[in-house]
């Protein structure tokens, strides 16, 4: 569904603006980058419609966004297993990650209608959205970055609730079948440190046919930028009026994750959990 709300009005900056990110990364790129191929990021970006409506919801916080966000593409929700979560307990509440917007949000959702408390490790770009910063913390990619590595462990170390997408790519499809890229092992390690248990959540989803064919052939290509990426806002308009389909598992003791299996070995076992409640 196109949605169409105008441009931004009344003077107020933009929050999202392809030009300046680009320039952010390489000015010489932006001034070689040819105008219709910025237009065209514009236009797959909604870059319009995202601006307005950050701008109408700037005051909405948290929850309040989120909801705000869902109610404007009609997500329907449907949960199973919810019973699962204990009030008192912290958990690392691990699921695949098939949509790569929407999902992320629902998890939220659903959630915090029972806990309010909770924390989600995110990437730099969702780290810019002032609306959920009381949310999120960022991810520390190879462990680059020792502020990020505190804020990290303080998070895991408190008494919230996690939520985290081991696979940390949104899901791709190989033979035709939907699924996560491999699943990394912090989230068992962290388990194991901060004696949290894991519950395994299942997320129904898909994106379109054009984005899966586009990330196969990319590979195919041999080209390492994940350029279908720069669809994820498209494919989440996509979605509008969609049904997303949450399932809890029962939670897994973090002494489960013992040393007859490597980490990564563990992650694939609760992966492997998850899609099994397809």
């Amino acid at each position: 569904m196109q949605k169409n709300m105008g441009s931004t009005e009344n003077g107020h900056s933009e929050f999202i603006d392809v030009e300046r990110i680009i320039a952010s990364k390489s000015k010489r790129a932006l001034k070689y980058t040819p105008k219709f191929i910025i237009s065209y990021l514009k236009k797959i970006v909604h870059q319009d419609y995202v601006n307005n409506f950050l701008q109408i919801h700037q005051d909405k916080i948290g929850f309040d966004f989120v909801k705000a966000v869902l109610d404007e593409f009609h997500v329907k929700l449907k949960v199973e297993g919810l019973e699962f979560i204990d009030l008192t307990k912290k958990y690392i509440i691990s699921a695949n990650h098939p949509i790569g917007s929407l999902d992320g949000l629902a998890l939220m959702d659903v959630v915090g209608k029972i806990r309010k408390d909770i924390i989600f490790p995110v990437n730099d770009l969702l780290m810019n959205l002032p609306n959920l910063q009381p949310l999120f913390i960022p991810v520390n990619k190879h462990g680059s970055n020792i502020e990020n590595a505190r804020i990290i462990d303080e998070a895991f170390s408190s008494n919230v609730l996690m939520l985290y997408f081991p696979a940390g790519l949104v899901s791709r499809k190989k033979k035709g079948i939907v699924e996560d890229l491999e699943w990394k092992k912090t989230f068992i390690r962290k388990s194991r440190d901060y004696f949290r248990d894991v519950i395994p959540v299942y997320i129904e989803g898909k994106n379109s046919d054009f984005f899966y064919r586009l990330a196969n052939w990319r590979q195919r290509l041999g080209i390492k930028m994940n350029i279908e990426m720069l669809y994820l806002a498209d494919e989440m308009f996509k979605q509008d009026g969609n049904e997303i389909k949450i399932k809890f598992g029962r939670p897994i003791s973090y002494q489960t994750f013992d040393r007859t299996k490597k980490d990564i070995e563990w992650a694939d076992v609760v992966k492997q959990q998850v899609y099994a409640m397809r």
